[in-house]
């Protein structure tokens, strides 16, 4: 096993008055479980020393001992005098207590909805807080005039960017972010971060495309030389492109055909965890999500999400047997509104029993909806299979939408060039991946060598395929090249359709590669690889992949071929 580095602190200057403190770990967060592409993180905070001090985004608890070392080596925190929170979670409460015990003199600052988050992580404390509304302004002096411009979306309804005319910084919290770690404090040659940030929006922003863009333009007139992320290596030298790739990708979402109303209320954030999962899966499949959190969602607003929508999704956790008043509000408003063709879906989660979800499931059967995935139940905090599970539901969803409205949609013939696409042949290859408790495969045709040395190849992989969260930079995978003559139980076994977190190896034989992936053992051939970098190509991720190890099973067979009638579909 390779010796996991320590989590530390890396403090470095970033601009007048002005340190950045890094919070680092490279190994994934357990709070961060339904980020799924295990790079490491950093909880980056930020202190600006004026004539008063402010001390911006303090890390959660799996860094407060560290975290409060490295600031007390390098500032008297007894004279700190302010706590400057970009969102409120149960995480950081822990941190903030013991700031607290050390220099009880702070005043936090955030916005209304922090103030409510904050009062409760830290109960029965007295807590001095000064709410910023986008208005307010906060003098450190030495020209450190702090601005504040809320930008909430549903997953964190109390969100509040920073920011510092003085230094063109903007403390951007959750926007702009990347989960990696590293030594890097700036982004220098910033397209190896691409990929990341990326799959971070995707995660985490796409679900809320709409208040992402509202976000972009309350910040659009100020002069930004620097984005202070809350995580991942400081946007300086791709800023322009960032800003935009985020309006781009922000737009696909709003912009799209086919629409997922997403409601629902969180306790203890485990719900909120699913619906990221969900949304996640949704929107990988080309298919809009507008995430609303009915805890600080106007009736009005959730009755216009519902009317818009082509289908409905609803979360609940459970407490004291029920489901929150909020998420009863919404079911009112969904039962009043929404319509019997829209597709519908329930997922929950619950610490001792489950009633809030049976109460949802049943009042929208006894309605009449039909169910685009098994309910989901999970008890306490999530896990990566149920993440996975969630992911694809949501993908199945997405995928039953696309399909009714392709029903309802007139056939339209292969036209010339569509039928020349077509002619374009592939070898029948399954690619296998497991990571961890997670395994998926897929069926794929579009495979083609692509280096000599190092020995390559390219996959076209699918953005709504299960699989393609496996395949990310770094990632290992097996290519199973089927045997003409010998394919057609393989081809049809990976053909038909999964249910969410359904074993893609049960009745097929197979046995572990070196690099933990299946080898279908059937196979004319398999070769296991690694995924050095992919390109955004349309609808599909192409991935490069070199070769690390292989083996021809059978000598005298020939490699099974795909021929096609047209190019629009496999």
């Amino acid at each position: 096993m390779p010796q996991t580095k320590p989590r530390d602190v890396q403090v470095f200057p970033v601009a007048t008055d002005t340190r950045v403190l890094r919070s680092r770990s490279w190994t994934r967060l357990r709070f961060e479980i339904e980020y799924a592409l295990a790079k490491g993180t950093t909880a980056n905070s930020y202190l600006i020393e004026g004539d008063k001090t402010a001390l911006i985004d303090p890390p959660g608890e799996t860094f407060t001992q560290i975290f409060l070392e490295a600031l007390q080596q390098r500032f008297d925190v007894k004279k700190l005098d302010y706590v400057i929170l970009g969102h409120v979670n149960p995480n950081r409460a822990a941190t903030l207590k013991a700031l607290l015990e050390i220099a009880p003199q702070i005043t936090f600052v955030c916005s209304n909805p922090g103030a409510i988050n904050l009062r409760g992580a830290l109960e029965n404390l007295d807590l001095p807080i000064l709410i910023m509304r986008g208005e307010e302004t906060l003098d450190l002096g030495k020209g450190h005039y702090l601005q504040f411009i809320p930008t909430p979306n549903p997953r964190y309804a109390d969100h509040l960017c920073t920011y510092d005319p003085q230094t063109e910084i903007l403390y951007s919290d959750k926007l702009f972010g990347a989960h990696v770690c590293g030594d890097q404090v700036f982004d220098e040659g910033w397209e190896v971060y691409n990929e990341h940030r990326r799959y971070y929006f995707d995660c985490l922003m796409a679900p809320h495309a709409r208040q992402v863009e509202t976000a972009l333009d309350k910040l659009a007139d100020l002069p930004v030389r620097l984005y202070a992320t809350g995580h991942g290596s400081l946007v300086r030298y791709g800023l322009i492109e960032l800003t935009k790739a985020y309006r781009l990708w922000s737009q696909q979402q709003t912009s799209a055909d086919l629409t997922v109303a997403l409601i629902y209320a969180s306790a203890y954030g485990n719900t909120a965890t699913l619906a990221q999962a969900i949304a996640r899966g949704i929107t990988k499949a080309g298919v809009a999500v507008e995430s609303i959190n009915c805890e600080f969602t106007d009736p009005d607003e959730i009755r216009a999400a519902v009317e818009k929508a082509d289908g409905f999704i609803m979360g609940s956790p459970t407490l004291g047997g029920h489901a929150p008043t909020p998420v009863q509000t919404a079911l009112g408003i969904v039962l009043s509104t929404a319509t019997n063709n829209q597709l519908a879906g329930v997922f929950g989660s619950f610490g001792w029993s489950g009633e809030a979800v049976d109460l949802i499931e049943s009042k929208l059967k006894d309605a009449g909806y039909r169910f685009g995935f098994d309910t989901i139940r999970v008890k306490f905090k999530p896990n990566d299979v149920t993440l996975q599970l969630c992911e694809e539901a949501g993908t199945d969803f997405a995928q039953a939408l696309k399909k009714a409205k392709k029903v309802r949609s007139p056939s339209v013939p292969a036209t010339s060039v569509e039928q020349a696409v077509g002619r374009i042949v592939g070898s029948l290859c399954v690619v296998t991946a497991k990571q961890d408790d997670i395994s998926s495969a897929m069926l794929a045709s579009w495979v083609s060598q692509a280096s000599f040395s190092p020995p390559g190849l390219t996959i076209a992989v699918a953005k709504e395929r299960a699989v393609e969260s496996l395949t990310h930079s770094g990632n290992k995978f097996v290519l199973n090249i089927l045997k003409d003559g010998n394919h057609i139980g393989l081809m049809k076994h990976f053909l038909k359709p999964f249910g969410p977190g359904q074993d893609r190896f049960a009745d097929v034989a197979a046995q572990e590669a070196e690099n933990g992936s299946p080898i279908l053992t059937d196979a004319l051939a398999y070769l296991e690889c690694s995924v050095q970098n992919r390109m955004e190509s349309g609808d599909h991720w192409l991935v490069y992949a070199t070769v690390d190890n292989g083996k021809l099973l059978d000598n005298n067979g020939v490699t099974a071929v795909h021929h096609r009638k047209t190019g629009t579909h496999y």
